[in-house]
């Protein structure tokens, strides 16, 4: 955490150009050693002792998550809103508090059209587990908008994280973490496309923990410019094949909606939208398409029914 606190502290001197250029060279550094656990770990396929299958009998869970990075992003949600109606699928939209004025006419316009609303840290600053501290500070904050907001998830900036710090938020899921990813601040994974089940400590309950199972789209098409979706479709299949969990993280603030020009941190919103057609084609009727609340919920109920008992408190 020392290099990353050391990153954040001159990030604000560093020109936006620059910081990709500096983590895209560090990224294509690192990919050849990825071999054998990156974007497929093949140790992560064994479901938890409770797990009794998806809903209905599924073959796989799928889950379209959307980091809100910047006002840019925030300024392009609608379109993405619209265009995901269109396609027929629901996501949650993850905002950050305090870095951009997040419109409530927006996060009413989500959820009353079935999408989720969740909270994306505070600041968007790298300071946010830096020390207990500064945690417990901010979390009071998290907390007001996660009441505010009618929000029950919550997912750390740069994924960011500190599972047992995190039983200071009042949420129901967290998603900070994903099965495998070299690429990130923190790169060991929870090695599982399954999700995990957190103990409650003291007068706090549990949580149910979500790790993203797709490369992020940021690392996919900026930071290694990959330009196709094969990576995803090769991990959708591989996920299928193990009846886990089929979690992505996208970001608004790269997709490029329009024929315009795009910057050096921006990809064709088409690419998003061929992952969701391309599930909805290969996998007609096989799969659990739900928002990350739902399937925090139906966890907690498998393991109620596993453990029938009062108030169980969450167990990994």
């Amino acid at each position: 955490m020392q290099i990353n606190n050391a990153f954040y502290l001159v990030k604000p001197f560093i020109p936006r150009l620059m910081q990709i250029v500096l983590r895209r060279a560090m990224t294509l550094w690192k990919r050849p050693s990825t071999g054998g656990l990156w974007p497929i770990d093949e140790k992560s396929c064994t479901p938890p002792a409770w797990w009794s299958g998806w809903p209905g009998g599924k073959q796989f869970a799928f889950v379209l998550t959307h980091d809100v990075d910047t006002a840019k992003g925030h300024a392009r949600c609608e379109l993405l809103r619209k265009l995901e109606e269109e396609l027929g699928v629901r996501s949650s939209f993850n905002f950050v508090p305090e870095r951009y004025a997040v419109s409530s006419k927006l996060r009413d316009r989500l959820t009353q059209n079935g999408f989720e609303v969740g909270v994306h840290g505070l600041c968007h600053d790298g300071k946010l587990f830096r020390s207990r501290q500064i945690f417990l500070r901010r979390a009071i904050k998290i907390n007001r908008y996660i009441s505010e907001w009618k929000a029950v998830g919550f997912r750390s900036p740069a994924m960011h994280h500190n599972l047992d710090w995190i039983y200071d938020l009042e949420i129901e899921y967290d998603s900070s973490t994903f099965d495998t990813d070299p690429f990130e601040p923190q790169p060991t994974g929870l090695r599982t496309i399954f999700p995990v089940m957190m103990n409650g400590k003291s007068s706090r309950p549990g949580y149910v923990e979500l790790p993203y199972t797709l490369p992020q789209d940021f690392t996919l098409f900026i930071l290694l410019k990959e330009r196709s979706i094969d990576i995803w479709k090769r991990k959708v299949d591989w996920i299928a094949r193990k009846h886990g969990m089929v979690l992505v993280i996208t970001h608004p603030d790269y997709m490029k909606f329009d024929a315009r020009k795009r910057t050096a941190e921006e990809y064709p919103v088409e690419r998003y939208t061929s992952l969701i057609e391309y599930v909805k084609s290969e996998y007609e009727g096989c799969y659990w398409h739900a928002l990350p609340k739902d399937v925090a919920r139906f966890c907690r109920d498998s393991l109620a029914r596993f453990s029938p008992g009062p108030s169980p408190h969450l167990k990994m």
